[in-house]
């Protein structure tokens, strides 16, 4: 059941093989042996990628309906023997599974180190389909979700902020709205008194910006239409640490999170720049499919977590 179920999800037998450590004539030969004591057909075989026949439809409709029950057991499981077993699996992007998550997993293992717990690392859209799936209890990311189909639990927020290579004249229009790192550590750009700097004036610098469909994208297209300019793409980039880096060696101006700004390495040659505009922040979010019965580990790793505006440098 798990084999097709795993082959379901990735629409092919040679992802699902890899996925699942076991060779592909093996995993073949598992959902044929299935599919004849079935009687029927569960894939088409002839549709690439791999497409569910009517009755295997029905099939991994049975399967969800299954897993949601053992789910519900395991969690039964979980309360009588208060949290001396259990899973936790958790999902975020290169930039929360580095520089967030450590703490608060930390944190969560150091009072419940008989729980298994385990880390996904991949791109939103990748972790969105394993939370909708059942692969994952939780997401953590700033972008928003389905309220239809996804809860939510407030973690903090985030602001976005220009990060400038020094050597760039614009700079020199805009020094008194200049910002340094040790700024950002402190708050100083949550202030009144912190100034703005006109994002137009840097509308002639070449930009690093995240490819389309990240939310770090499409609010930095925002801010650039309302600021009336389209910006000039040196680079289309999967990671906001990535844009950060190449910044940092003066290749071009990058949307940077103060999350990420308290916590990756000092990098010299970067001015920063406060943007003031409600795009410009957003909140971060633990996700949960709520369908889905959530286990006591996951309300005691939710618990667990600070809810303050701003997470502490």
């Amino acid at each position: 059941m798990r084999y097709v179920y795993e082959v379901y999800l990735e629409r092919s037998f040679s992802r699902a093989a890899r996925k699942l450590y076991i060779s592909q004539p093996s995993l073949s030969a598992a959902v044929k042996k299935e599919e004849n004591e079935a009687g029927f057909a569960i894939f088409d075989r002839s549709t690439s990628p791999l497409q569910l026949t009517e009755l295997g439809q029905k099939y991994i409709r049975t399967v969800e309906a299954l897993m949601h029950i053992e789910a519900e057991f395991q969690n039964d499981i979980e309360n009588i023997n208060g949290l001396r077993s259990g899973s936790l699996c958790i999902g975020g992007t290169n930039l929360f599974a580095s520089f967030i998550l450590p703490e608060p997993l930390s944190r969560f293992t150091a009072s419940y180190p008989a729980i298994t717990v385990d880390l996904v690392e991949a791109s939103t859209a990748e972790l969105t389909e394993k939370l909708l799936t059942g692969r994952l209890d939780l997401l953590i990311d700033n972008g928003e979700m389905d309220n239809a189909v996804f809860d939510r639990q407030f973690f903090c927020k985030e602001h976005l902020i220009l990060a400038v290579p020094q050597a760039y004249i614009p700079n020199e229009h805009a020094a008194r709205c200049a910002l340094k790192r040790e700024d950002i550590l402190c708050g100083r750009h949550l202030t009144p008194e912190a100034p703005s700097a006109p994002l137009s004036l840097f509308s002639d610098v070449p930009f690093l910006l995240l490819k389309e469909g990240n939310d770090t994208r499409t609010r930095a297209d925002r801010l650039c239409a309302a600021a009336g300019f389209s910006p000039s793409i040196k680079l289309k980039l999967e990671q906001q640490i990535t844009a950060y880096n190449l910044a940092c060696h003066g290749m071009g101006a990058a949307f940077i999170g103060d999350l990420l700004l308290r916590r990756a390495q000092t990098a010299p040659g970067l001015a920063y720049y406060k943007l003031d505009d409600t795009l410009a922040t957003r909140d971060v979010n633990f996700y949960y499919k709520h369908s889905r019965p959530m286990t006591r580990a996951v309300t005691e790793f939710l618990r667990l977590q600070q809810t303050n505006d701003e997470v502490n440098p």
